[in-house]
């Protein structure tokens, strides 16, 4: 294992190198910063990589003094503490705070209780959740939205994909909508950052980023569905009907239904025997028939044993008082078993859903989401807010998040998902989209596998989503068995804490095909390597979107020109590959780099 060399300055000290941490280290090193790793049970696998990368490993506990002051806490810059449990961030982000309390300290910690207190203690944006990071891209991935708004104060900008349908230039094809990649449809490569010379061909991805007015008047940005409370009240009410429908034709079991249709005949024959041969006396002398409604009335009378002494057999035909005899019996019979049954099945299934269990769903056109935990909890709870109808599977009923899934009334099926049985319990033969979101990579392809057979030949249209930690695993993935959204949290999660260390203010993160792609605010230090050049010269593929200008008053300028100079105090907003903001970070602070090729305009 490397040890940290004497005399090491500038760097960033990784605690954890575990899934997030070992992408984090990666994404460092690529932009060119030094890292320090410390970890006292690092996986075997993980510390070949880190050696092979010649980044400095410390095996030993972050929670020792000793260890940060091994690992060079006096002169870095940063410690990102991404311990396997929340409990480990808290100590070492706590105790990297005592020791050197002037340290940017970042921290992952999934409860928002703690880490709005942990937040008080290291400062704002220092603490971040890997499934608050990553859940907005598998709900986008499940809804097959191709529009992505970009937090930019002042400024309604989207980044959209679209399939290029013409062999055409970017600036022809889309105007001033700025282009950040293009995947080519013949052979895959992704180009980052293209000039708006490159040429498209049709079927070409193209990633663009501009106003989302001037994307939907080129017709690549179509209006996504947005419904109003009003609308999903009335969905919600229409599910709830259905379900209850189809509830009592398919888990009341035959008893109950059976006892409903005896007491439905039994009520429509009296009421017709009644209206025929029952005669009422009237107050001139002679008698007439009960109105129908009036037999109606009698019937129920009589079956629910509550007579009201408006009708009576008394002097009606000696048949008509049997047949009423065997009314009586029979629909107290009737009902008594009835309500028995009804009041059995509204039991069990309410302890069912108090324990947050469900046998099977009825709902059609959902989304079914794999994974009970921190990441499923939220998708589920994003996908519901935007009106959609989702069933969660878990095969542990004890889960943490089972109640968090009753307060929002989702169905939640407790089995095996890699069981065919489990997956149409909750009707992924009839689901719109499959999030599979456990926390093992093995499991969620075997799942996936599975998925697809379930699907049989509506797996061309469904959309499975795989979420798969392992970055070159999910490339094999995906390209072995043709699923098309397999996505790394810790590619999602990894650019956030990076900038947050370095920095740089986060403020939003997509994916490119297989790459993700950051949008960070950037501000210009006096003397640092961004001051005064143009943004054409600016040296990483990345692009500066808009351009808030000190000198004068922060105002927005969007597009900046290409002749637009940075000036100290002013903030760029910028989008790119993650690992080519830290690039531009990185020379804001230490100076210009001049192995990066510029980006053309």
């Amino acid at each position: 294992m490397t040890q940290p060399t004497p005399g090491r300055s500038g760097h960033v000290i990784v605690c954890g190198l575990h899934g997030v941490g070992m992408r984090i280290v990666e994404q460092l090193h690529a932009a060119g910063v030094p890292v320090v790793v410390v970890d006292d049970a690092p996986e075997q696998r993980l510390v070949q990589v880190v050696h092979g990368l010649g980044v400095p490993l410390v095996p030993l506990s972050p929670l020792l003094p000793e260890t940060l002051w091994e690992a060079g806490l006096r002169d870095a810059i940063a410690v990102i503490a991404v311990e396997s449990d929340d409990l480990a961030s808290l100590e070492v982000a706590l105790h990297t705070k005592d020791l050197r309390p002037d340290v940017r300290v970042v921290a992952r910690v999934t409860n928002p209780t703690v880490g709005n207190a942990v937040e008080a203690v290291t400062g704002t944006r220092t603490v971040l959740s890997v499934p608050t990071l990553t859940a907005t891209t598998f709900i986008e991935a499940c809804l097959g939205t191709a529009e992505r708004p970009l937090d930019v104060p002042g400024e309604d900008l989207i980044a959209v994909t679209t399939v290029a349908d013409v062999h055409d230039s970017l600036r022809a094809r889309y105007g001033d909508l700025a282009p950040v990649a293009v995947v080519s449809h013949a052979d895959g490569e992704t180009v980052v950052c293209p000039g708006r010379d490159h040429t498209v061909s049709p079927g070409d991805a193209v990633t663009l980023v501009g106003p989302r007015a001037e994307a939907r008047a080129r017709a690549i940005a179509p209006p996504p569905e947005e419904p109003n409370q009003a609308v999903i009240a009335q969905r919600n009410a229409r599910r709830w009907v259905r379900r209850a429908n189809a509830a009592l034709a398919s888990e009341a079991g035959g008893a109950l239904r059976a006892a409903v249709a005896a007491a439905g005949v039994l009520v429509a024959i009296s009421t017709v025997v009644l209206s025929l041969a029952y005669r009422v006396p009237q107050a001139g002398g002679g008698t007439k028939h009960l109105p129908p409604l009036d037999a109606l009335y009698f019937t129920l009378q009589t079956v629910a044993t509550v007579g009201f002494g408006d009708f009576s057999f008394t002097g009606q035909p000696r048949w008509l008082e049997g047949f009423g005899i065997l009314l009586i019996v029979t629909g107290a019979v009737v009902v008594a078993t009835s309500v028995a049954l009804l009041t059995n099945f509204i039991v069990s299934r309410s302890i069912e859903r108090s324990l947050g269990r469900t046998r099977t769903t009825t709902a059609r056109g959902h989304v079914v989401v794999i994974g009970l935990g921190g990441v499923g909890v939220r998708v589920a709870q994003g996908l519901r807010a935007a009106g959609r109808e989702v069933v969660l599977v878990d095969r542990d009923d004890n889960n943490r998040f089972a109640a968090e899934a009753r307060d929002q009334h989702i169905p939640l099926i407790v089995g095996d998902a890699t069981n065919p049985r489990t997956l149409r319990a909750a009707g992924v033969d009839r689901a719109r989209a499959v999030a599979v979101l456990t926390s093992d990579d093995l499991t969620n392809i075997e799942t996936g596998l599975v998925v697809r057979d379930v699907l049989g030949d509506r797996w061309s249209r469904a959309r499975v989503v795989l979420r798969v930690f392992d970055r070159p695993l999910a490339r094999t993935v995906s390209a072995s068995f043709g699923f098309r959204h397999v996505y790394s949290t810790a590619d999602l999660a990894a650019p956030w804490f990076v900038g947050s260390a370095l920095g740089l203010d986060v403020r939003g993160s997509f994916y490119v095909a297989d790459r993700p792609f950051l949008l960070g605010r950037l501000t210009v230090n006096a003397g640092g390597g961004l001051a005064g050049i143009a943004m054409a010269d600016l040296d990483a593929r990345t692009r500066v979107v808009a351009l808030a200008r000190a000198a004068n008053g922060l105002a927005l300028e969007h597009p900046p020109r290409r002749d637009t100079r940075f000036d100290p105090g002013d903030e760029a907003y910028l989008v790119g590959p993650s690992e080519e903001i830290t690039r531009v970070l990185r020379r804001d602070r230490a100076g210009a780099d001049p192995d990066q090729p510029p980006c053309p305009a």
